[in-house]
């Protein structure tokens, strides 16, 4: 039995295992210009985060259809539930689907078609967060979240993510706030590649509740005591890091640091099918490569509770947390 934890920062199009994507383009008679399965997986040595995203853009191209996108939820929340995610809160492209001609209610229905079913068949409530594409134009993000409407039900919150340097937040302002005028939850990447005054923009320009990665707020003292202050959670993606060069080595990540600032930290995947390993793989690797004790482990699992959008449902996020204080580390391995 793995330790309970929620997931705050994923991206289903970056849990597109090459075996579903080979399915996928064989389905919907999309070429891949890879020999197969391992020949793609040595393309996944990325240099940076824009070596990354022009793979990660290019794999989506087999996602056509509904039932696509409710095949990798699925697929998503299998993996999840085997390594102890009881909530997830998952980010989704629109803007990377409706580029290729893919209907944004394909994308939304196909995507709650297996989410709905998520506690049913997996143990693993959702939420779902549309994410707005920074490197297009704001325009492009309003006119998304204006096509998005009709399937608000489906929706929980709004984010922005893809290629962060020259893309500081505050070019979003009036979007989040007409998202904010629709009931939804915030949340924004920053700091990641971007400086620590971006994520000043998303606290203060876009109302941002929740930093996606947030590594750089500690070369800023006031920051840091701005987001200890206020709990404001921070959703770093180990892993990740490494792998597009953030960090050097995971001995080196900043996630001890981070911890030791009082900062409320999350542990999470990203894109795991890129990255090396889903939530409860990270945990391990951090817990060898930072010596992380039980207590520190557990810690990072109730911050995900803590930070996650559960404040509509109390009992369930007491429930989730009562699991991780009982958890026992020695009966489980």
């Amino acid at each position: 039995m793995a330790l309970p934890k929620a997931e705050l920062h994923l991206h289903i199009e970056g849990t597109l295992e090459p075996e579903l994507a080979f399915a996928l383009a064989e389905r919907n008679g999309v070429s891949l210009p890879y020999a197969g399965t391992e020949d793609l997986r040595t393309a996944y040595l990325f240099s940076d985060l824009q070596s990354f995203l022009d793979l990660y853009y290019a794999l989506m191209a087999v996602l056509r259809t509904a039932d696509d996108f409710t095949e990798l939820a699925d697929a998503y929340l299998t993996r999840a539930a085997a390594q102890g995610v009881r909530h997830a809160e998952i980010f989704f492209d629109p803007q990377a689907h409706t580029a290729r001609g893919v209907p944004i209610g394909t994308v939304i229905e196909g995507l709650a078609h297996a989410l709905d079913r998520g506690e049913e068949r997996h143990g693993v409530s959702t939420q779902l967060i549309m994410c707005f594409l920074r490197d297009e134009p704001a325009e492009s993000a309003m006119e998304t979240l204006d096509a998005a409407k009709p399937y608000l039900h489906h929706i929980a919150g709004v984010g922005l993510d893809s290629a962060e340097a020259g893309h500081p937040p505050a070019g979003f302002r009036e979007v989040y706030a007409a998202a904010e005028s629709l009931g939804l939850r915030k949340v924004a990447h920053a700091g990641e590649e971007g400086p620590p005054a971006y994520i000043w923009e998303a606290l203060d320009i876009l109302g941002v509740e929740r930093i996606d990665h947030g590594l750089r707020a500690l070369e800023d003292p006031e920051l840091v005591a701005r987001l200890v202050r206020d709990a404001v959670p921070l959703t770093v993606c180990p892993l990740s890091n490494v792998r597009l060069r953030a960090v050097d080595t995971l001995e080196d990540h900043p996630l001890r640091a981070m911890m030791d600032a009082g900062l409320l930290v999350t542990v999470n995947s990203d894109d795991p099918a890129y990255f090396g390993g889903y939530v409860g793989d990270t945990f391990h690797a951090v817990r060898e490569a930072l010596a992380l004790s039980q207590e520190q482990l557990r810690e990072l699992a109730r911050n995900s509770f803590r930070a996650s959008f559960l404040d509509h449902d109390e009992l369930r996020r007491e429930r989730y947390l009562a699991e991780v204080d009982s958890y026992d580390f020695d009966a489980a391995g």
